[in-house]
């Protein structure tokens, strides 16, 4: 009897444990058919990440008790259309995988969490991408992402950095956010690029009803000339559009800078939205300051909560020695190049 009553208050306190813990199985899978065309070439291809980019992760939560949790993020880049996946570094200063096995490029993360904030340790996003990110109708995905970013000299830290130690403000704050980093490149200390890699970032914001604006500051430390990004954004909810624009700024200290702007939009029309944005980024050299114009327009139709069809056209104008072209096509000096993205995705 007094084994039987053991036994089901070990069970008790086991389900008691397991109750304020939980791990999720998530992700994306999203497909693209994708057209780009240049004075030189143009390409065809089946691709993904169109409209929101493809990735499989597991997160996690433990209640700790007295206000306090423990959390895990693990989140890989998937190449749906030939079952790769994504790149990533080790070091903030070059990517040191070309894809093919799974790694957990997007995120890889362990966070304390309290009434303090949030103090994360890993591979995540830095501060000065997301007013990129949060402030362009198309997220930095697809054919209609800002040339903010894709032209952006921001360098390997642009997006995400490995070796991070990240603080959050907490989310009670009357619509005050913020966000510090710091990332390690983890050279030896008697190499002439010792301190390649290391950065330094701060993001804040206030988010209020329709209201949203942040201002980011980063620098990041090369032997060839350290990298100093400042951007800024907001956007503000009308109800039947919402307006965003943001502005980025990088310096290369010794080298070249570079400046741009992006303003857009987003239409709710039934169950879809439509999706539209004016960007420009130009370098500033000596003799020359090539800058490229885009003019981006989509659909996404929502077939579900988890599924949707989407279209996007986008438009690149290059002037001053610039050459850039969409979708893989290649394109002449000065010239224009279109592209197109037609696709599904799926999340889960």
């Amino acid at each position: 009897m007094k084994k039987s009553l053991i036994a089901l208050a070990v069970l008790a306190a086991s389900g008691a444990a397991m109750a304020q813990s939980s791990v999720t199985l998530f992700g994306i899978v999203d497909a693209t058919y994708a057209y780009g065309s240049g004075s030189v070439a143009n390409k065809s291809q089946l691709t993904n990440s169109g409209y929101n980019a493809s990735r499989l992760g597991f997160r996690g939560v433990e209640d700790l008790g007295g206000g306090m949790a423990a959390s895990f993020w693990l989140e890989a880049g998937l190449n749906n259309d030939n079952g790769t996946g994504s790149v990533t570094n080790t070091n903030n200063q070059a990517a040191t995988s070309t894809g093919g096995g799974l790694t957990f490029n997007r995120r890889s993360t362990v966070s304390l969490n309290g009434g303090f904030g949030e103090v994360r340790l890993g591979r995540d996003y830095t501060p000065q991408f997301w007013n990129l990110a949060v402030f362009d109708p198309f997220g930095t995905v697809g054919v209609g992402t800002s040339q903010t970013l894709n032209s952006s000299l921001g360098g390997p830290t642009t997006v995400r950095a490995s070796n991070s130690i990240g603080y959050f403000l907490p989310g009670n704050l009357g619509g005050f956010y913020g966000q510090a980093q710091y990332y390690m490149g983890e050279n030896n200390s008697n190499a002439a690029n010792k301190k390649d890699g290391n950065g330094l970032a701060l993001r804040a914001g206030y988010a209020n009803g329709p209201i949203n604006a942040a201002i980011a500051f980063s620098e990041t430390k090369f032997l060839a000339g350290n990298i100093k990004a400042v951007n800024l954004g907001g956007s503000y909810d009308l109800g039947m559009a919402k307006i965003m624009a943001h502005y980025n700024q990088d310096k290369i200290s010794g080298g070249n800078d570079g400046k741009g702007f992006l303003i857009g939009g987003l239409v709710p029309v039934g169950a879809g939205e439509v999706r539209l944005a004016y960007s420009t980024y130009k370098i500033d050299t000596v003799g020359a300051d090539p800058r490229t114009n885009k003019l981006a327009l989509g659909y996404v139709h929502n077939l579900s909560k988890r599924t949707a069809l989407y279209a996007t056209y986008a438009r690149l104008s290059n002037k001053n020695g610039a050459a850039q072209a969409l979708n893989g096509a290649v394109t002449g000096v000065n010239s224009n190049s279109n592209g197109y993205d037609f696709g599904i995705s799926h999340s889960f």
